[in-house]
């Protein structure tokens, strides 16, 4: 069985990596870096220190870096244990993948899904207000391209960006809870 899903993660990073999604290199590479999406942090942390009064605004945001941090510190640990070869690494597929990155450290699992989606779990959970839930979603448009663009530029493998995306969902929605329980013991503010 497992070998069975190891085949069905290979054909489908192939029918992506080899889709005609790929011919737009430039998006792509630009997509998957982290750069891009420096405008995205800095909105996420003028909307927590918006939405919330001190000293939890601050708590907010340094528990969202921490969340990066760790989330990172997890994912390399994993990699670097698990050792799965990134597919632009396998020499069984460097004649037949499309190779827009060459990273050479391990796989498994996606530090880009799994910190993005940590951060946008967390920073959701936080902003979330009933009245206005509609356009919160339009955020997860980041780590969706984010993650896809992984596969597409040859580095990730399709399970590598959906375990990374679970972590992150997971641990996102666990920072969540812890800092709920913090909120609750600082004193209220007006």
């Amino acid at each position: 069985m497992w070998e069975t899903l190891l085949e069905l993660d290979h054909e489908f990073f192939n029918l992506i990596n080899s889709s005609s999604l790929a011919q737009y290199k430039q998006f792509w590479i630009t997509a998957t870096a982290i750069e891009t999406w420096t405008p995205l942090y800095l909105l996420f942390f003028y909307l927590l220190y918006k939405k919330h009064s001190t000293p939890f605004n601050i708590i907010a945001m340094v528990s969202t870096a921490a969340l990066a941090a760790c989330t990172l510190l997890l994912t390399n640990l994993t990699k670097n244990n698990v050792q799965r070869l990134r597919p632009n690494n396998d020499p069984l597929l460097l004649d037949t993948i499309n190779i827009l990155q060459e990273p050479h450290n391990y796989s498994f699992w996606s530090g880009h899904a799994a910190v993005s989606f940590a951060v946008t779990v967390f920073v959701l959970l936080l902003l979330y207000n009933r009245d206005d839930k509609k356009w919160y979603l339009l955020f997860f448009i980041w780590p969706v391209i984010f993650a896809f663009s992984r596969i597409v530029t040859g580095v990730h493998f399709p399970s590598d960006v959906t375990v990374g995306a679970a972590v992150g969902i997971s641990l996102g929605v666990l920072a969540y809870r812890l800092l709920w329980v913090v909120k609750q013991r600082l004193p209220h503010q007006a």
